[in-house]
């Protein structure tokens, strides 16, 4: 959020210093729209833009001259009389530069290529751009009933309420009612480390980040490897840097094999996923046994509200799910998706969003 903060005033001085009447509180108003919106579409960060940063109709084709040049490092022309260079540098959350020794601007253009190219096949400074971009994602939660009330105008009598208040007045004046309370419905995420999926570890552990930064009370992240090991306690640091520093010591199983099937058994010994959202991020690559894989995922499938595997590989057309791993475990998902690519997470977000 301090990267987009960051991001939301630089454009706006950009935009006063060609005559566009984006003041403190018009981008205030751009950063509380952009909380509702998908931040790395260029499409919608231009209409939020727009809409909330322009005074006047002459304001317009300024915007439009300023948005082209601050996310593409060109210039901007602010009138007949006078022209404005705009060079931005881009935020990584840990210090990730290009070749030349600064950021890369992310066009419009260049943003919508990166959202949807594997993350595997990406330079240095085009991974750090997706992980910075990741790192802004909004990663909303479905939410569940809960078992506790709260006093509303709709709802069941609330009959204690109702008494105490008759016992105070005298007599009953009205009928008070209740309702259930919602929270956010937790989400059990498993992450692979072995050696296949070290091209998509350090990005899917970014997006864990993330999903614990949006819901550190529902969400529990744990690698999966030759080892069962919790890391939600790690990615709870503020900054993505920071945090996947403390992930790297805490995983003492980094691209090893992967015994995905022991480790859920491990799981499901120690813990419950009881109602929550369970999401397995592996590309099926078992060691251990497929059978006892295939076991233990229809107890989870029992326990949990919904299973969703990520695969990297489901990104491409002419995947197929042929590994002994993913063979077991598929009469026991409810959803198999890709997790390849920046648009790929933002999908996965949204099937949390309204699962």
């Amino acid at each position: 959020m301090d990267e987009l903060a960051a991001t939301v005033t630089g454009f706006a001085t950009t935009l006063r210093a060609a005559g566009v009447g984006a003041d403190h509180e018009r981008a205030q108003n751009l950063l509380k729209a952009l909380g509702h919106l998908d931040v790395t579409s260029p499409a919608e960060f231009y209409w939020a833009g727009r809409l909330t940063l322009c005074a006047t109709p002459d304001d317009l084709p300024r915007y439009d001259r300023c948005f082209e040049a601050y996310f593409g490092g060109r210039k901007v022309t602010a009138g007949p009389a006078s022209t404005t260079t705009v060079t931005r540098h881009i935020a990584t959350g840990d210090g990730e530069q290009d070749d030349e020794g600064t950021a890369a601007p992310a066009t419009a253009s260049r943003t919508e290529l990166l959202r949807h190219r594997d993350v595997a096949r990406l330079t240095e400074s085009e991974r750090a751009e997706v992980h910075r971009m990741l790192s802004m994602l909004k990663s909303g939660r479905a939410r569940r009933r809960s078992r506790r009330f709260e006093a509303s105008h709709r709802g069941e009598m609330d009959q204690r309420r109702t008494i105490r208040e008759a016992l105070r007045k005298g007599e009953v004046a009205r009928l008070l009612r209740r309702a259930h309370t919602t929270r956010p419905r937790s989400v059990v995420l498993f992450v692979d480390v072995s050696g296949s999926m070290a091209s998509y570890s350090e990005t899917l552990l970014r997006y864990a980040h993330a999903l614990v930064r949006s819901e550190p009370r529902a969400t529990r992240v744990y690698s999966v490897g030759t080892r069962l090991t919790s890391i939600t306690a790690e990615l709870r640091h503020r900054d993505p840097g920071t945090a996947l520093n403390e992930v790297s010591r805490t995983i003492p199983d980094w691209s090893g094999g992967t015994r995905l099937g022991e480790e859920l058994r491990e799981y499901l010994s120690r813990y419950s996923a009881r109602g929550a959202i369970v999401v397995i991020a592996s590309d099926g690559w078992e060691r251990g046994d497929p059978e006892l894989l295939g076991t233990q995922l229809a107890r989870l499938s029992r326990q949990a509200y919904r299973v969703i595997w990520v695969n990297p590989h489901k990104g491409y057309e002419d995947y197929q799910p042929l590994t002994g791993g993913m063979r077991a475990a598929l009469p026991y998902l409810d959803d198999l998706v890709a997790g390849h690519s920046l648009a790929a997470y933002a999908e996965l977000s949204e099937r949390l969003a309204h699962a």
